[in-house]
């Protein structure tokens, strides 16, 4: 019998602006506007549109690499352009969202998404390699500034919709992240690898939550953030950031234009000053520029440390968890089938979308503060990548994975609503900061890393045998921050190998396969290393809470919630 959607969903059910004839949408009154579900589930599907891109563009990543050639390095950049666009959004949109208002920046967010699809698709195989790469990372790098500015929206929004548990609500808008991934992971298992449809097809398949997202948004009036109800100006709002805070900005943004922007620029003109000396200068400059600016946005205020400290945990969430995931699918789909390390994908994003639920009960019922919860996950998710590194079977790796999800479920909300709680008069601006670092730092850090050390690993790995790896290692170096340059497998060779059963393999072809899966299991214990030194800082960080008599939510003028 058909059942009306406003009877399933009667949150969903449209409102005209300003309108406020919908009941209640939270039995213990938490919320705060009579269309607070509206909006929550809006976000939600704005999340899940990033989510569907996300988890489909780590499902092709495998087929760009053999289709054009790619080095793992190189196709760690065109991910990582999927992160770092998200800075840029989330901390400009962070900045005006207060004053332009929710809408206009919604409305910006859609445009992106639909840009970056269309400059994605002209991506075509009888382009030069160079022209190629820049139009999927331009691509990339225009769904992330959608993405960002749309998390400096619906963030805050859900923030000061639910200000007695922020924790809880902040966790549901972001259980739309892993809900995203599995649908973007179960339509490249099906979409790739049993219809082998066009990645075109697959990567387009986003914009249908988009359009969804976009009806949810139409015509809705949106609260204001306590710091903008109040009236304070940015300096103030600013003041909790200060120089420290800025200082970190500064240091990512250095980086972004040293590496990613310095790439795109050479690409695009081929000029080698963009690759030298010069333009480290110019890089350098950039950040202590946008030190210097945000530094004067605070009046030149210290800033509070453990803000300070916030972001530089949420930088290292941003390189196990999102840059992980850029590469999981290929690492586990490379130590077992392709098909496999996406079913692999769907499954563990399936724990994280129905942990995020949880974590009212976890609070409430079992008594974890957000910063003792964020030490047990930061140790689940150390321990879950070493047993990944181990796996030799599906079941096994089944297990691991599962472990390792669970400690990376609540990282990203449980961390933007500790900043909502402990600094509420920086208002929308230190959750949009610290969204932003987490993804510049996966886009910077995270990803490209872990391109490269499965380059290195395997390149090592296989020179044992100079003479084989002579022949299948890749004429193009990868390279990293200050680490030296290494000649990775040829990702055409290698895919070449991957498609054969291995009975079919020659013995060089077996020892190549080998030599990649090493590398492979190599790189996630050294991953490893993020989730550790973050467990540490946590205990840090409860201690410290500990011994100023407990976590509690504070209000803007520094007294704690009741």
């Amino acid at each position: 019998m058909f059942v009306p959607m406003q009877k399933l969903l009667p949150s969903l059910t449209p409102l005209v602006e300003g309108s406020t004839n919908m009941s209640s949408p939270s039995p213990t009154g938490e919320a705060i506007a009579p269309n607070a579900m509206r909006l929550l589930w809006a976000g939600f599907f704005a999340i899940l549109a990033a989510g569907i891109g996300f988890g489909i563009r780590g499902g092709i990543l495998d087929n760009w690499g053999t289709q054009y050639g790619f080095t793992n390095e190189e196709l760690g950049k065109i991910g990582g352009a999927g992160m770092t666009g998200f800075c840029f959004g989330i901390i400009f949109g962070g900045l005006i969202v207060d004053k332009i208002g929710y809408g206009k920046l919604v409305v910006a967010a859609f445009l992106l998404h639909v840009s970056s699809a269309v400059v994605t698709f002209f991506a075509d195989e009888g382009m030069p390699k160079n022209e190629v790469f820049n139009y999927l990372f331009i691509g990339t790098f225009l769904f992330a500034i959608a993405n960002g500015t749309l998390e400096a929206v619906a963030n805050p929004l859900v923030a000061t919709l639910f200000p007695k548990n922020r924790t809880h609500y902040l966790n549901i808008l972001h259980a739309s992240w892993p809900a995203g991934l599995i649908i973007g992971g179960a339509m490249g298992w099906i979409l790739d690898d049993q219809f082998k449809v066009d990645w075109k097809i697959q990567l387009g398949l986003f914009l249908i939550p988009t359009v969804l997202y976009g009806i949810m948004f139409l015509g809705q009036k949106f609260p204001r953030s306590e710091a903008s109800e109040k009236g304070l100006e940015l300096s103030e709002m600013f003041k909790d950031v200060g120089m420290l805070g800025a200082a970190v900005i500064g240091f990512f943004l250095w980086l972004y234009v040293k590496a990613d922007l310095g790439r795109l620029l050479f690409s695009l003109t081929g000029n080698d000053f963009f690759t030298g000396n010069n333009w480290e200068y110019i890089a350098m400059a950039v950040g202590i520029g946008a030190w210097f600016a945000f530094s004067g946005l605070s009046k030149f205020s210290m800033g509070a440390v453990l803000l300070t400290v916030l972001f530089l945990i949420h930088a290292m969430v941003g390189a196990v968890e999102l840059g992980t995931d850029n590469w999981i699918q290929n690492i586990t789909g490379n130590i077992l089938t392709s098909e496999q390390g996406k079913i692999l994908f769907v499954i563990t994003s399936a724990t994280m979308f129905a942990l995020r639920f949880c974590a009212h009960f976890i609070e409430t019922k079992l008594g974890f503060t957000p910063v003792a919860l964020l030490l047990v996950c930061a140790i689940l998710a150390c321990v879950g990548l070493n047993l990944v590194s181990g796996i030799t079977s599906f079941t096994g790796a089944l297990l691991a994975l599962s472990v390792y999800a669970v400690g990376k479920t609540f990282f990203w909300p449980t961390m933007l609503a500790v900043a909502s709680d402990r600094f509420p008069r920086t208002g929308a601006i230190a959750m949009s900061i610290m969204g932003g670092i987490g993804m510049m730092s996966a886009g910077l850090i995270g990803g490209p890393g872990l391109g490269y050390a499965k380059d290195r690993f395997a390149a090592e790995s296989l020179n044992k045998t100079p003479k084989i790896y002579k022949e299948y290692q890749n004429k193009d170096s990868s390279s990293f921050l200050f680490f030296d340059g290494v000649k990775g497998i040829d990702a055409k060779k290698l895919g070449a190998i991957n498609e054969k059963k291995e009975e079919a393999r020659t013995s060089d072809e077996k020892t190549v396969h080998a030599a990649s899966i090493t590398g492979d299991r190599e790189t996630l214990k050294a991953d490893s290393f993020i989730p550790a030194g973050m467990a540490l800082l946590y205990l840090g960080l409860l201690i410290y809470f500990l011994a100023i008599g407990g976590y509690k939510p504070l209000n803007i003028d520094g007294s704690a919630k009741t």
